[in-house]
């Protein structure tokens, strides 16, 4: 397996971390911490997929990103003073992670000083996302934003053999577009009329990833 986040770590370094990180299972559905939980490692994903949520000034629940085997997450509470987890993170289905602690992290990024510059570009691209999507939810029709998660998505459950489905509910679709599970369904089935996607029971599957994507510009 290799993550991201450790990209630029000899392989042999690689393995010494994970034999002094804690191997974490989760079951489908379960917590891996709550918004504003101490915040102590972050994880390197080995297995499955998690939803990272927020809570938005209305009460409701907002997925804002799908991780899965190669990402992390949880990165954000160890490069700063807050010790507070900013978002929740639970898994979409059984999964594992190894948990890397701050002490081996903060020993790494002296060893290995490009994980700090891999470490900063990504909490750069998480920002520069993160204003996206709030300029999209202001000024990006939503159809153009469901075919955009699609597509985003597309990479995160892509497979060798080309075949892509997104085993996310529609109502987590909607979390992830910013409307309701009403409007995320007559546009899915709207594309699926225009063949560009199948829909199964629980599934997305994504037939014509350029079609989605011209009508995504």
């Amino acid at each position: 397996m290799q993550w991201t986040l450790l990209d630029q770590v000899p392989a042999e370094q690689v393995r010494e971390l994970l034999k002094i990180a804690r191997r974490r299972t989760f079951s489908r559905n379960e917590v891996v911490f709550h918004r504003d939980d101490p915040a102590d490692c972050l994880h390197l994903i080995s297995k499955g997929y998690f939803a990272i949520r927020v809570m938005t000034p209305l009460g409701d629940v907002s997925t804002v990103a799908v991780r899965g085997p190669g990402d992390s997450f949880g990165e954000m509470a160890l490069v700063g003073k807050v010790s507070r987890r900013t978002a929740t993170v639970s898994a979409l289905q059984d999964a594992e992670t190894f948990a890397l602690y701050r002490q081996e992290f903060e020993r790494l990024c002296r060893e290995q000083p490009s994980v700090n510059i891999v470490l900063f570009t990504f909490l750069v691209d998480e920002i520069r996302m993160l204003n996206q999507r709030l300029l999209e939810a202001l000024y990006v029709p939503i159809e153009k934003r469901v075919r955009r998660r699609l597509l985003e998505l597309a990479s995160v459950y892509a497979t060798q053999s080309g075949d892509v489905t997104i085993p996310l509910t529609q109502e987590t679709l909607a979390e992830l577009v910013g409307g309701s599970r009403a409007t995320v369904n007559q546009i899915l089935r709207e594309e699926q009329r225009r063949g560009s996607i199948e829909l199964q029971r629980g599934k997305t599957r994504l037939l014509d990833l350029d079609a989605l994507a011209a009508r995504a510009r």
